[in-house]
């Protein structure tokens, strides 16, 4: 067994990685986000900015980069053998990545209605109709 095939079975590619995890819906995709320079690699108390779709993982690194207006930090148990189906990308990493803020609630206007309100009635119509020709 040369260096190579060793050390094949406990590093992989990062952009390869991110698409096998799916976090990435094509390697493209993932290649184009590493080479941007948006995430960062923790080993051994070691970070660094990867830049480069070539940068091997390995197990036990840190990844952190934010995918769609959200931190994510994942810490990576295991190498893909294949793009899976999700459960098995599950357990690749493990996320540790903090929870997603509320969604800011929609500021209601004056003539919002409660849900479920519906339409003014026709008694309603005639009370606003005498308010508009006081």
């Amino acid at each position: 067994m040369t260096a190579e095939e060793n050390a094949s079975k406990t590093s992989q590619r990062i952009d390869q990685w991110l698409w096998y995890a799916r976090f990435f819906k094509t390697r493209t995709l993932a290649a184009k986000f590493v080479s941007d320079g948006k995430v960062r690699l923790t080993r051994n108390e070691d970070s660094i900015r990867v830049q480069k779709p070539s940068f091997l993982v390995h197990k036990g690194d840190a990844l952190v980069f934010t995918r769609a207006e959200q931190l994510r930090i994942i810490s990576v148990l295991d190498i893909a053998k294949r793009r899976g189906p999700a459960a098995e990308a599950q357990t690749l990493y493990d996320d540790q990545s903090p929870p997603r803020p509320p969604k800011k609630m929609k500021e209601l206007s004056p003539f919002d209605r409660e849900k479920g309100a519906g339409r003014p009635t026709k008694k309603d119509r005639r009370a606003i109709d005498s308010l508009k020709l006081n």
